[in-house]
């Protein structure tokens, strides 16, 4: 991995591409982040780059954090992320932006998905409701039949059920850049990315490129 940027949902649009067709795009407002912290196979027993995103006020950090930040003078940042990037000639109080990305590349992008609440199998797995007649109900949403009583007299792991639905990791693969506003630090990402609008993501070079 050679790039990484940490950034905040703004939201959906569209634009024109040259051929004049409208492309669906996310605006996120990527950095600047700055470089906090260098993991070292020697020190830490993995080569990494730790980076802050979004000011915070010192008041809202605790003491371990406060000491994080004040040991090389940086500024108080709410998130913190790792990126196992290529830390050769990166250092720490560096300030990466936007710009490190160009239109063009091909992109993985993770965050946090929108919290759906408890919700049912038909919701949560779109499993199908139950028969209208026939002495089905009163309920017609639910699972239905859970499996056989006697053999194996349990419910196999995994069986999808009602529960707490999205809030969870998220990442959507190769994912292509349309578009970068070096200015504002805003990129134009192709399609949809998880998490709702002011939801905190981060931006990395695709693993598996089509």
């Amino acid at each position: 991995m050679t790039k990484g940027l940490i950034g905040k949902k703004i939201g959906m649009t569209q634009i024109f591409d040259e051929a004049g067709k409208v492309v669906p795009v996310t605006v996120v407002e990527a950095g600047p982040c700055v470089v906090t912290q260098l993991k070292t196979a020697e020190n830490d027993g993995y080569s990494a780059v730790q980076l802050g995103f979004g000011d915070v006020s010192p008041k809202h950090v605790n003491k371990p954090m406060t000491g994080h930040f004040k040991k090389n003078d940086l500024p108080f940042k709410r998130t913190l992320k790792e990126f196992r990037l290529d830390n050769a000639e990166i250092k720490v109080g560096d300030i990466l932006k936007a710009d490190v990305f160009a239109a063009g590349d091909i992109v993985d992008v993770s965050g946090t998905s929108k919290g759906k609440g408890f919700q049912g199998a038909i919701k949560r797995h779109n499993q199908h409701r139950l028969k209208m007649t026939h002495g089905a109900g009163p309920v017609h949403r639910e699972a239905g039949s859970m499996g056989a009583c006697s053999s194996p007299s349990r419910i196999f792991k995994g069986k999808g059920m009602a529960g707490h639905m999205g809030a969870e990791k998220v990442t959507v693969q190769n994912l292509v850049i349309v578009k970068i506003d070096t200015e504002n630090n805003l990129i134009a990402i192709k399609g949809a990315v998880p998490g709702p609008k002011g939801g905190v993501v981060t931006i990395t070079d695709a693993v598996k490129k089509a």
